[in-house]
């Protein structure tokens, strides 16, 4: 391989380990964010529901499912650096 012609196979084989890696860390974060969210819904309570001023409870959960929702984001676009990585050609 001449030098100019694009990274070295070794370096492309870093760089995808590592993407795997993030990839799983976003993944679970995701994970973690729905469960911490589902965890916030079940722990509503009546007072929380028909109680005056803002509702802590819903914006816990608000909070966490916005959280998954990046989490979710963040490993698409890693899977599409990844996919555009190793793609022949």
């Amino acid at each position: 391989m001449s030098i100019g012609s694009g990274p070295c196979p070794a370096y492309l084989d870093l760089m995808q380990t590592f993407l795997i890696i993030l990839i799983v860390l976003a993944a679970i974060g995701a994970l973690v964010s729905l469960v911490r969210g589902i965890v916030a819904f079940l722990r509503t309570s009546q007072a929380d529901l028909t109680g005056t001023g803002p509702n802590i409870s819903g914006m816990r959960q608000n909070k966490m499912m916005w959280r998954r929702v990046q989490f979710q984001a963040l490993a698409v676009v890693l899977v599409v650096l990844f996919l555009m990585l190793t793609r022949p050609g």
